[in-house]
């Protein structure tokens, strides 16, 4: 059985209860008190039970602790993976979104995603998923429009020759009797 990790002994329990009030991150004011219990002298088993952890993720939290002070118990985010494209091709992706495409250069009408894959495919030799082209471009600042489709102007012999009525099979109109067009619910 292993022994117990020793706490650093510059910081008292009291000082790490105060630590823990003024700390906006909830996470980090539960291991202070996790902490501040063993420096009080409660079995390690009870003090992780108080941070609502297990005893072996307090010893973990022990260690960060002695590194690196209270500091070292907030949580550490990663970044993530690196961007396969550079900053410079981001910008010359970003220049020819905003310029549009050309139909007779690009073969499209307007920029779809699966176009731009193609397009980063061929220019810089990365091959992104279709649905990652998505969101490339909104870190880029832009954001999703859908083009409008163009309404055009109707004739009335186009008019009357769209309109369509909704029949029963009987052949009779869904339109409303002249008794209900008047508002009422119950004919008569």
């Amino acid at each position: 059985m292993g022994s117990a990790v020793k706490l650093r002994d510059d910081y008292s329990a009291s000082e790490l209860r105060r630590l823990a009030r003024a700390s906006k991150d909830v996470r980090q004011s539960s291991r202070l008190l996790s902490i501040a219990a063993v420096l009080d002298g409660m079995n390690r088993t009870d003090a992780a039970r108080i941070g609502g952890m297990d005893r072996q993720t307090l010893r973990d939290w022990v260690h960060r602790f002695n590194t690196a002070g209270p500091d070292g118990l907030l949580d550490q985010w990663s970044p993530g993976p690196l961007s396969r494209l550079s900053p410079e091709q981001q910008s010359e992706l970003a220049a020819m979104v905003e310029t549009g495409q050309d139909r007779a250069v690009d073969g499209v009408v307007r920029w779809r995603c699966i176009d731009l894959k193609r397009v980063i495919k061929e220019r810089f030799g990365v091959d992104y998923d279709a649905r990652y082209v998505g969101k490339l471009l909104h870190k880029l600042g832009f954001s999703h429009i859908s083009a409008r489709h163009i309404i055009r102007a109707r004739t009335p012999i186009l008019s009357r020759s769209s309109k369509k009525l909704a029949t029963h099979a009987e052949g009779a109109s869904l339109r409303p009797t002249a008794a209900y067009e008047g508002g009422a619910l119950v004919p008569g």
